[in-house]
């Protein structure tokens, strides 16, 4: 598997390198330290099963690198990785085509759980995006989709899941008790028609993508 991640910074790059290196074997990384110096590598690695964008890097220009990126190579799936990044720019990103959006912040945990989505062939969306993506795209109006049947609560309880936090991050990240956590994951649950957090998950990101 060959990864191109382009970031700017050489501390970044090497600690991301050796993280994905030891995420799965077989796995090899080329580095970019700009989006002129990502591009002309992908360019050159017809094989690339993905590539990792940094948002702020030099050349980016903003969405914009993004969208070049796809527009040459529309089978190859994008995440983007932002220190900082507004909530517009996250949605405009998936809306865009990207299969994930990366805060440099989240935990070691959840970077394993959104690098293995992707890899996965899904869509990895940080929490408290994924409600709103939903909200701006008219699923709430839609029949046809699950997750127009969750309540508010209901939604932030599965943007942390989707983060792969477990139940007691999750009440610690809401100020919930545990077991209020574990009844929403319930209802979730019954509402999607599956048994566990992994389907629901699954569920979640294939109509958040479908819509």
């Amino acid at each position: 598997m060959r990864i191109l991640l382009a970031d700017d910074h050489t501390l970044i790059r090497e600690n991301l390198t050796e993280y994905l290196i030891n995420l799965e074997l077989d796995i090899s990384v080329l580095e970019a330290g700009t989006f002129a110096e990502a591009f002309e590598i992908a360019s050159q690695t017809p094989d690339l099963d993905l590539i990792i964008l940094d948002l702020k890097m030099p050349g980016m220009d903003g969405l914009d690198g993004l969208r070049s990126m796809l527009d040459q190579y529309p089978k190859i799936p994008i995440v983007m990785l932002s220190g900082t990044a507004r909530k517009s720019d996250i949605l405009d990103a998936m809306k865009m085509g990207a299969k994930g959006f990366i805060p440099k912040t989240i935990s070691r945990d959840a970077m394993n759980n959104a690098l293995r989505l992707v890899l996965a062939g899904d869509t990895y969306i940080p929490s408290g995006a994924l409600a709103e993506l939903q909200e701006n795209d008219g699923a709430g109006d839609s029949e046809d989709s699950p997750l127009a049947s969750l309540t508010k609560r209901e939604l932030e309880v599965l943007d942390l899941l989707i983060e792969g936090h477990p139940n007691k991050q999750i009440a610690r990240e809401m100020d919930l008790k545990e077991i209020t956590v574990k009844v929403h994951l319930q209802n979730i649950y019954k509402k999607f028609g599956v048994s566990n957090r992994t389907h629901a998950v699954s569920l979640a990101l294939k109509f958040s993508n479908n819509s």
